[in-house]
């Protein structure tokens, strides 16, 4: 089906617009259905033939929707890094316009428009996976699915992961997109067709299954958001009064529902940027708060190696032992927690320098050994600090290898009043369901919430608040689809992505070479009528 070519102005408005619309569809606003109209405004402003036009329509459809959805970080870091962080972000998108440009020449896909929606979709999902590994270990954030967690789509995060529901919410879009362009056409059987092949796919969501059930028994588990002196960047200079909080709050925590009728306690990351296996007066703090409770505390704490550098990890400790197990964050996140390319970035913002000592990653999978004597066995709880609960493979590795709930212990402090902690909480419920795994996202300053296995929040916290949650979580050992399959998933769209470039860029070579035989051809009859004779 070739698409009639739209105005140069037109594709432009499209592209931003359906950026903003795409924004608007994540936490903040919320509106998830306007995922599908901003796909659907995608789809229609790349409809000119140029490779090179259509990745600068990329291009700003990515900075329209990335400078609002990351605004996070202007408030964190300041304009320059988040204006550079949205560029980059937005050059991906602008990758993807150019692939799509080449991709749809082959004449298989230019002329069936039942070929250009997972064309379309596999592109989109294949840009977002590299996008979310490269450069610097990758930045997973505004990838379509985490927009679905209200959605009945959601559901579609069980069987395939977050690469199988952005290719479901992008295939609705473009039905979206070939019913407008029947429309155009006064093709209203086609347009009704298309209409409702989106719907379906919105609606096939009902049919996954989800189960909620405890296969292994419940947790008790109390999680404690103390809040910090100060909002921003500054918010843990003083680290020792940050501390205190989550000391004073697992306290309350323990008058509230009494000592030792919990399993586990949580703090968020940075709880105690003081480390109390080596400094005395914070092991005291912690000894105490866990002995209020009587049962462990999952602390998030700070390691310095002699050797330099720092790790960020998730420490369980013990009422009466102390230190049992840790988790070192695996992936620090580039320009935040660790500086690469330091002299070359500090010509750009001195903000750079604010991260003095480099953050080093962990090693091991993120998963720590929880001893319960109520049920007289260790419980497996997987482990994803921060940003780590937007990359895949983190989490999946947890679960994997035996974790039954999960949990995101995190700071907010340094984003203010933003849609960041949202945002978080919306990808901490999509894991919850790919995984089919009671989640508890645990922050300093909020949102902490307590997830069910199918992605329903029971309990949540405002931001700035001081505050305490307590849940009795199902310890869940199945795996899901995704669990079992989701790397195949997402290496099955990377490849299917190389594939289709190259094979409509083949496509799009014989087709013109086919041609030029054909004009030489037409051309010979007459040439050959041209020449002189030979006398």
């Amino acid at each position: 089906m070739l698409q009639p070519t739209p105005r140069r102005l037109t594709t432009v408005v499209a592209a931003i617009v359906g950026g903003l619309a795409t924004d608007a569809a994540f936490p903040g606003l919320g509106l998830w259905p306007l995922a599908f109209v901003g796909v659907a405004l995608l789809f229609l402003a790349l409809g000119r033939d140029s490779a090179r036009w259509n990745a600068l329509i990329g291009f700003l459809f990515g900075l329209a929707f990335f400078l609002p959805h990351i605004a996070w970080a202007e408030y964190a870091v300041g304009p320059v890094p988040w204006f550079a962080l949205s560029i980059a972000e937005a050059g991906f998108v602008g990758l993807f316009a150019a692939g799509w440009s080449w991709a749809r020449r082959g004449a298989a896909i230019r002329h069936r428009a039942h070929l250009q929606v997972p064309t379309f979709a596999i592109l989109w999902v294949g840009v977002e996976e590299l996008r979310s590994v490269w450069p610097f270990g990758g930045f997973p954030w505004g990838r379509l699915a985490f927009s679905q967690a209200d959605a009945v789509t959601a559901r579609w995060a069980w069987a395939g992961g977050v690469p199988l529901l952005s290719a479901v919410v992008v295939v609705a879009g473009v039905c979206l997109a070939l019913a407008v362009l029947a429309v155009r056409r006064l093709d209203l059987g086609t347009a009704s067709g298309a209409v409702l092949v989106g719907l379906a796919v919105v609606g096939s969501g009902l049919l996954v299954p989800l189960d909620t059930r405890a296969e292994e028994g419940t947790l008790a588990v109390g999680a404690v958001q103390g809040n910090v002196p100060n909002r921003g960047l500054d918010s843990f200079a003083q680290e020792r009064e940050v501390l205190e909080n989550h000391v004073a709050g697992t306290e309350r925590l323990a008058d509230e529902v009494g000592s030792g009728t919990l399993d586990l306690v949580l703090w968020p990351e940075n709880g105690s940027d003081v480390d109390p296996r080596v400094d005395e007066g914070a092991r005291r703090a912690v000894d105490r708060a866990a002995q209020a409770v009587d049962a462990p505390v999952l602390v998030g704490t700070l390691e310095y190696p002699s050797t330099g550098g720092r790790y960020n990890v998730a420490l369980l400790w013990d009422p009466q032992e102390g230190p049992l197990a840790a988790y070192a964050k695996q992936r620090p996140a580039a320009f935040a927690e660790y500086v690469p390319m330091r002299e070359i970035a500090r010509r750009f913002s001195d903000a750079v320098d604010r991260v003095r000592r480099d953050m080093l990653p962990g090693d091991e999978v993120g998963l720590v050994e929880v001893p319960s004597e109520r049920l007289g066995r260790i419980v497996p709880i997987g482990v994803g600090i921060c940003f780590e609960v937007a990359y895949d493979g983190i989490m999946r590795e947890g679960v994997r290898a035996g974790a039954e709930i999960v949990v995101v212990p995190t700071n907010n402090a340094t984003f203010g009043v933003t849609d960041e902690s949202t945002q978080q909480l919306a990808m901490s419920r999509i894991r919850a369901i790919e995984h089919g795994r009671a989640t508890v996202q645990v922050s300093t300053v909020g949102v902490s919430a307590v997830i069910t296995p199918n992605g329903r929040v029971t309990r949540s916290t405002d931001l700035f608040t001081a505050d305490t949650m307590v849940a009795d979580l199902a310890l869940r050992t199945g795996l899901t689809p995704a669990t079992r399959y989701g790397d195949v998933v997402a290496w099955t769209f990377r490849a299917l992505a190389v594939v289709v470039v190259v094979a409509g860029a083949a496509g799009a070579a014989r087709l013109r070479r086919e041609a030029s035989a054909g004009r030489q051809r037409a051309a010979g009859p007459r040439a050959t009528s041209r020449q002189p004779a030979v006398r």
